[in-house]
Parts: structure tokens; C-alpha cells; sequence
């Protein structure tokens, strides 16, 4: 199974609360701090409500053990 390796690149200041919330739901505190989430259709969708802030890389299990 694979996993998404989500970096938060740009501030979310000025961008509403629910792109905030969403953030802060993926573990995301501090600017270029990454995390590793699997694969699934709600943390995808999570994502894409933030795409403009985070930058997403698909790794595979090997690489993250």
C-alpha cells in the first residue's frame, strides 16, 4: 500500500477556517514540516482542499520503514 508524504509549504494566513481546520487535521503545525499519511480517499480529499498550501509526493511503503 502506498502513502502520500504531505509537506505544508505555504502560510494559511488570509485563507478561511475550514482550509485552517484542514491543515491542522493532517498533523500540519509549522511551514516545511512534512507528514506521512496512507493512501486513502479521505486524506486525498483532504488534500485537494489544501493543494495550493502543501505539496504531496506518493512514496512507497520500503521507503518509509
Amino acid at each position: 500500500m502506498s502513502k502520500l508524504r504531505i509537506t505544508y509549504r505555504k502560510s494559511m494566513i488570509g485563507y478561511n477556517r475550514a482550509q485552517k481546520q484542514t491543515i491542522y487535521a493532517l498533523g500540519l503545525r509549522r511551514i516545511n514540516q512534512t507528514v506521512i499519511k496512507p493512501d486513502n480517499p479521505a486524506i486525498r480529499g483532504m488534500v485537494f482542499r489544501v493543494r495550493h498550501l502543501v505539496e504531496v509526493e506518493e512514496v512507497t511503503d520500503e521507503v518509509t520503514a
